[in-house]
């Protein structure tokens, strides 16, 4: 409730301030203040423009209302134009262009003698010890008041509203929980730093205003900021915008792009998941729809902020070259974006290897596509790079992809038993499919062993180096329990001729024992003395 006090006053104080400002941006008229309060308006009179008529009266009256003599204001007709006089002294003479509502100068003279009047006896009661006293304790308890609302909003939004945001976000795992979270921290951080920024302009503006002195300073570094703020800038079709306008435009748009993203994560996560059509199928639909809630909700936004497009063509054309030469790779990957998403050949949740890039889609955006690796790092990758080089991949119009692991064997193995063996470590495997069935393919005769390939299927192309270690891991210890020899490269070394040089008999020793294990048909490690070491 005292927030929306505050809120209430700072619109109502914003609303005065502009009524009050209104002045100083018209050259045919300005405001008369004392303290900071505008008590009326004048016209330019004379050789006087209506500031500097204005800024003269509004002198002289804070000089009558700083002193200690008793006030009086007086109507006087002089050349019969009426005047009006403080303590005997000249204070200005009321013209037709100052008169208001149709009322003649007379009257209006009236007017402001009555209203300079209650302004003089208010600008010196608020000078009094007893004002200032009383004013002062009011504004430390709102100041006090402002703390414990900064602290209460900080721990409601931190708290409350928090677990009120997140009982509304969906909790199924398909759902992108990272990035609504995100977005929630986002919205909450912001939205709490603009009420409190609000609460706190409120309660300064509701304090300077209660004092004489901090008003006037506050009028005038009010007034110098709309005067800056509130010259136009730009000009379009023969409207002028200013600062505000343009701020007001950006943050409208801003607000669309999040209610947006806002909107999607829930028609994702609430509408077409139930649906349970595929998660590439989701992401599609929810891309589209964002852009086209998002450019559909700029021209509206657009036309509503007074921006005629129709005399935006031209601009639009230029814009339109300037993209083409300056922002190419960025177009050229946005229509291959658009392409991607239309055609296809590439999904949310496909496994997919792009040049050196492997790994499962993550997100197709407008502009790239993320990809996170098998180790969890995620790739972003120009949309371009899918359709310019060759892409495979293994998710494509079927899920099953065939794995191929190549075997050898040493001469003399029985080729049926290899076999088997292979076929029941295929079979072992539960991530392998058992339709298609496994195979086993003599490949042909090595230099130095029986070379056979193992193809397997999988519905699960993530996982294909995992599966590939299972079967390797299995086929090795059946190996090892049926006696089949996994052979190593061999070489034959044949000398012909005599030996130039002269060996000792410890060399020809090694040679000779070497050249017995060779035959034996294993190797064994010698040491530095020509004897055998066990160690293998």
């Amino acid at each position: 409730m005292l927030v929306l006090i505050g809120c209430f006053y700072l619109l109502e104080f914003s609303a005065s301030a502009q009524e009050q400002f209104q002045p100083l941006f018209q050259s045919n008229i300005a405001a008369v203040t004392l303290d900071g309060r505008a008590i009326f308006k004048v016209s330019g009179a004379e050789n006087l423009t209506a500031q500097e008529r204005a800024e003269m009266i509004s002198t002289k009256l804070q000089q009558a209302a700083t002193s200690t003599q008793s006030i009086e204001v007086q109507v006087k007709p002089i050349n019969q134009q009426p005047t009006l006089w403080v303590n005997n002294s000249y204070l200005l003479t009321v013209t037709q262009e100052d008169t208001q509502n149709q009322n003649i100068p007379e009257d209006q003279a009236q007017i402001w003698r009555s209203e300079i009047q209650e302004a003089v006896n208010i600008s010196r009661k608020e000078r009094s010890i007893d004002f200032l006293k009383k004013t002062a304790i009011k504004a430390f308890l709102v100041l006090s008041l402002g703390i414990l609302l900064h602290w209460g909003l900080g721990r409601f939004w931190r708290y409350y509203l928090r677990h009120l945001f997140r009982f509304f976000l969906p909790s199924s795992p398909g759902s992108n929980q990272a990035d609504l979270s995100h977005n929630l921290e986002l919205f909450l951080t912001l939205t709490l730093a603009g009420i409190r920024l609000g609460l706190w302009t409120a309660i300064v503006l509701y304090i300077t205003n209660q004092f004489p002195f901090t008003r006037i300073l506050s009028y005038r570094l009010t007034g110098t900021l709309i005067s800056t703020l509130t010259s136009k800038l730009i000009t379009i079709n023969k409207a002028s915008y200013s600062i505000p306008d343009l701020l007001i435009l950006v943050g409208l748009v801003w607000g669309l792009i999040v209610f947006a993203k806002v909107i999607t994560d829930l028609l994702q996560s609430r509408v077409l998941n139930a649906t349970r059509i595929s998660r590439g199928a989701q992401e599609v639909v929810s891309v589209i729809f964002r852009y086209a809630f998002i450019s559909l909700g700029t021209i509206v936004l657009l036309q509503v902020w007074g921006l005629d497009l129709s005399s935006l063509t031209i601009l639009a054309s230029a814009l339109g070259v300037g993209i083409g030469f300056g922002f190419k790779d960025i177009a050229k990957n946005f229509g291959s974006g658009l392409v991607l998403l239309f055609e296809r050949p590439i999904q949310v949740g496909d496994f997919v290897e792009v040049g050196n890039y492997m790994g499962t889609v993550e997100r197709v955006g407008a502009r790239s596509t993320v990809i996170k690796t098998l180790d969890q790092v995620s790739i972003i990758v120009p949309n371009s790079r899918f359709l310019e080089s060759e892409l495979i991949n293994w998710h494509h119009d079927n899920p099953i992809s065939g794995l191929r692991l190549s075997i050898g064997v040493a001469y003399g193995s029985s080729v049926e038993i290899v076999k088997e063996l292979l076929l029941s470590a295929a079979k072992a495997n539960s991530e392998v499919l058992s339709i298609p069935a496994s195979q086993v393919l003599f490949k042909g005769f090595g230099d130095n062993s029986l070379n056979f390939e193992l193809r397997v299927w999988t519905n699960k192309p993530s996982r294909q180096f995992l599966i590939k270690s299972d079967l390797y891991f299995k086929i090795e210890a059946l190996f090892r329990q049926y006696k089949i020899e996994i052979p190593f490269p061999q070489r034959d070394v044949n000398i012909r001729g005599s030996v130039p040089l002269e060996l000792s008999p410890e060399l020809q020793s090694v040679i000779q024992q070497i050249a017995q294990n060779q035959n034996n048909g294993y190797p064994q490690n010698l040491d530095a003395s020509g004897g055998q070491n066990s160690n293998p």
